[in-house]
């Protein structure tokens, strides 16, 4: 049973439909993470496609004019829209792939990408807002412990976040331009940042880690990687940036601690209306860069924020810190992936933009059955 309801406000009208526990304020008010009724996304038939050519160039950032507005104003999409832009291809480390197209049940609202707006004027890009607020992270103190111990390198450039045992999330134009896969995508590697102590010193500088720890990538081949058809299909532009999303699976376990995925909630819930993500920003090579920002505004797929960062950092988990109220102890779940910049001419005044990919229930549903292979141990988000 599939079952469209087209509506507007539809971020408020989806929250009615599938929160199944409130958030309330009070004396011992927590953020408390709302429990969703998921969607269920299906395999419906797969089929052999040709082996691609690997001949595109690996961008590490989205640039897109369309901003909230423009995003707000797409019409909803239709049902076989939907069932088109989370079908999905699957790449395998010998080079073939494969297209997977599914089937949506029990779904509530319209979720997902709608056809591309007006592009606005071009300029140069900005992803710096005044005082440069990232965070390097040195030591291994640090980096190897959680959650920045999630945070992994790929090895076209971007980032990527443990997610399982065996899989990470990363942005989708990290693997694919839209047209085709990037060079390297076919032996794509996942880096795990380590410590190595120069020969003759066994300690640490407190003063500045780096003199005494150098850094180090020991890297895990990829065996298989999921990119949406709605990442494909958008051939890259503004469609494509609410499915800018893939998820990669490892020849073998990392053995690390991951972050698990949730469903996104509302920037207007979110602890101090704050996202936090890391990753490793080209400008300062080999560092785990963290960072942290309020959300600006949202639309029912992307939020819009002005975290600092630079290409490379894209792919980065982005992820909030709340209450479970099932476990009674705080969690931290990854609600977005960091996709790109975003330069907006509203009525003639520019505003940047970092944005990042929220995890809806419908793409909730899709990377845990990428994950575990079983709808039904991906039912609550």
């Amino acid at each position: 049973m599939i079952l469209i309801m087209r509506a507007s406000g539809v971020s408020t009208l989806i929250l009615l439909l599938c929160i199944k526990g409130v958030i309330t304020s009070g004396p011992h008010w927590k953020p408390t993470w709302p429990t969703y009724k998921v969607p269920v996304v299906l395999p419906q038939s797969t089929v052999l496609l040709a082996k691609p050519d690997f001949d595109a160039k690996a961008n590490l950032e989205v640039i897109s004019s369309c901003g909230p507005v423009c995003h707000k104003h797409f019409p909803l999409p239709t049902v076989n829209e939907l069932k088109e832009y989370m079908s999905y291809e699957t790449l395998y480390a010998n080079g073939s792939r494969t297209e997977t197209n599914v089937g949506i049940y029990v779904i509530n609202s319209g979720d997902g990408s709608q056809n591309s707006g007006s592009r606005g004027k071009s300029r140069r890009k900005r992803q710096i807002y005044g005082y440069d607020s990232r965070f390097s992270i040195f030591g291994k103190d640090f980096l190897l412990n959680y959650p920045f111990s999630t945070s992994v390198k790929l090895s076209t450039g971007c980032t990527g976040t443990l997610v399982a045992e065996k899989h990470v999330l990363t942005a989708a134009h990290c693997i694919h331009d839209g047209k085709n896969y990037v060079k390297g995508a076919q032996k794509l590697r996942v880096g795990f940042l380590k410590p190595k102590l120069k020969d003759g010193n066994k300690g640490t500088n407190q003063t500045n880690p780096s003199l005494s720890e150098k850094m180090k990538f020991q890297w895990i081949r990829v065996k298989r990687t999921h990119v949406p058809k709605g990442w494909i299909k958008g051939n890259g532009n503004d469609i494509g940036m609410d499915y800018d999303y893939a998820l990669l699976e490892l020849k073998k376990p990392h053995k690390r601690k991951f972050m698990k995925i949730g469903v996104s909630p509302s920037g207007k819930v979110l602890p101090g209306g704050r996202i936090h993500f890391s990753g490793y920003d080209n400008d300062r090579p080999g560092n785990l860069v963290y960072r942290f920002c309020d959300v600006k505004d949202e639309t029912y797929d992307l939020l819009y924020q002005q975290c600092d960062a630079q290409p490379g950092a894209s792919g980065s988990g982005v992820y909030v810190r709340m209450w479970k109220r099932q476990s009674q102890k705080w969690e931290r779940k990854i609600i977005g992936i960091f996709s790109g910049h975003q330069w907006v001419d509203q009525h003639g005044s520019p505003q940047d933009f970092n944005v990042a990919v929220r995890i809806t229930p419908l793409k909730y549903a899709q990377i845990c059955f990428w994950i575990r292979g079983n709808y039904m141990d991906c039912r609550d988000g």
